[in-house]
């Protein structure tokens, strides 16, 4: 019997601040099901499917590329990212996803997973039961209309990285667009930790290493930002915002 994707690592361990009437501070459908008036009853269903699982380490796989797909996470705390490997054995990353954000909707059409899911740091999960939530999801329609917006909006985040952009146009686009998607769950818009190495960012980026190290140099002697180390502050978000504009959309 194979391991199920994101198994509960530690029993005592539930990474919840919600209860029955509240969601979770980062919940990803607590729009969804708010703005939809849910009432008490409603809001028991959903976190009768919801399973709090971690704490997942640094390196740690949440699941494997071609393992059966019977559930979607979104992550409670810390930072996952997704790859897959080619048949030479290079690694192509995918994306990375925050607190709030949710892991595993790429699944849905093919029944298992296409790609593998990594812990980059300590990371705390909520997994729902993908049958239970589609049942639920036809009763609500705002938790479908929000099933299918975030995955849409996977499914554009990579369509617009793979436009014919400057190495600077990437490496502010991608500052710029983590800084609003921490910035919509409550964390700082301008001062983060980049818990993704270099090479994954520019990876992900489609960038040599080397681009991108020198990128954010220019980008500091610029006062454009600060890294010291991996954290990082935005010195002159409006100037990066314009340099992202194009591939953002603004």
């Amino acid at each position: 019997m194979s391991t199920p994707a994101f198994p509960r690592l530690n029993t005592q361990v539930l990474a919840d601040d919600g209860d029955e009437l509240q969601f979770c501070s980062t919940c990803a459908f607590s729009h969804a099901c708010l703005s939809q008036g849910m009432d008490k009853s409603a809001l028991k269903e959903l976190h009768v499917l919801v399973e709090h699982v971690g704490p997942f380490h640094a390196g740690e796989v949440l699941f494997r590329e071609g393992d059966p797909f019977d559930a979607i996470a979104a992550v409670r705390a810390g930072c996952v990212k997704t790859c897959v490997t080619d048949r030479d054995g290079r690694e192509h990353v995918l994306g990375f996803h925050f607190p709030g954000e949710v892991i595993g909707l790429n699944a849905i059409d093919g029944h298992r997973y296409p790609c593998n899911a990594i812990a980059l740091d300590t990371v705390m999960l909520c997994r729902f039961s993908f049958p239970k939530m589609s049942l639920l999801a036809a009763k609500v329609p705002g938790l479908q209309r929000e099933l299918f917006r975030l995955l849409s909006r996977d499914i554009g985040r990579a369509a617009l990285l793979a436009g014919d952009w400057s190495a600077d146009q990437r490496m502010a686009a991608f500052l710029v667009g983590m800084a609003r998607r921490l910035a919509a769950r409550g964390f700082s818009a301008t001062r983060f930790q980049l818990t993704m190495a270099r090479t994954d960012i520019a990876n992900y980026l489609r960038l040599a290493p080397e681009t991108v190290s020198r990128v954010l140099r220019r980008m500091q002697d610029e006062g454009l930002l600060a890294v010291d180390r991996r954290e990082v502050e935005l010195l002159d978000p409006h100037r990066l915002e314009a340099l992202a504009g194009p591939i953002l959309r603004d």
